[in-house]
């Protein structure tokens, strides 16, 4: 009897799931001499790890570019429970990009934006919502001609709103954006909501700063490109946005790509 229950166990640890889904590629690592480790976010299985064989010639069916972060493919794939690193059997490019690879700018904004989602979505499980914003956000950003130097910054703002923390517009001073537009007021970042008086925590943004938050709140793909934006405030605005992330993201890391696109916009 107790063989059977250690067998049973066994058995449900280690069950084996043929799917295919559409994915994200988040990240690639070298693994050995003919191996990569890939990360993605699928649509139906959530965030996963891949091992792949690294194809030598280019008569493969998965080929080697297919892993460049940020990809957009339709994957088939076995997924075993409790098993770090899952088997790829097939991969092929769902919507190829035509402008990004081509630009420096845009080639800059998806490297950064596909760290953001490396470390923002560590633990996420089956988000279709989730992934229909982001495959739609990178659509759209290979088909703008001009006017996405914002894109980054409006990106992260409405990606907040999937993960649970869009700020909180309900609690707003006098009960009311309009009302409380006229106060100096303060953003609390634990609550991620507007106030009158600042917090009793240290975790808050000054009046100057707050109106950033909303700012960004007013921006879409489709008219960010009316606010006419410094370098110097993209900057403070992607540090407000970091800020923020971090309070409720626990131990989010320092973006490496940042510097870069920092550079660019």
């Amino acid at each position: 009897m107790l063989k059977n229950v250690v067998f049973s166990h066994f058995l449900c640890n280690f069950a084996l799931v043929l799917a295919k889904t559409e994915a994200i590629v988040l990240h690639t690592l070298k693994y050995g001499e003919s191996k990569v480790i890939v990360d993605m976010f699928t649509k139906s299985l959530g965030r996963l790890s891949f091992v792949v064989s690294v194809p030598k010639t280019n008569k493969s069916r998965v080929k080697k570019q297919y892993f460049q972060p940020m990809t957009l493919l339709e994957i088939t794939c076995e997924v075993r429970q409790r098993v770090q690193l899952q088997k790829l059997s097939d991969a092929r490019l769902l919507i190829p990009y035509v402008s990004i690879p081509l630009s420096a700018e845009k080639l800059a904004i998806s490297m950064f934006v596909a760290e953001f989602l490396y470390h923002g979505l560590r633990s996420e499980q089956c988000n279709e919502p989730l992934f229909d914003y982001i495959a739609d956000s990178l659509q759209w950003l290979d088909a703008a001609g001009e006017g996405f130097a914002n894109f980054h910054l409006t990106f992260l703002m409405r990606l907040s709103r999937f993960l649970g923390f869009y700020p909180n517009l309900a609690e707003t001073p006098e009960g009311s954006v309009a009302g409380s537009e006229r106060l100096a007021e303060y953003f609390d970042l634990r609550e991620g909501r507007f106030c009158s008086a600042a917090p009793l925590h240290r975790d808050f943004l000054q009046p100057a700063e707050a109106r950033l938050v909303r700012l960004l709140m007013r921006m879409d793909f489709s008219t960010m490109h009316l606010f006419q934006l410094s370098r110097h405030d993209r900057h403070r605005i992607m540090d407000v946005l970091l800020l923020y992330y971090k309070q409720h993201l626990p131990d989010f890391p320092e973006m490496k790509s940042l510097a870069v696109l920092q550079q660019l916009w």
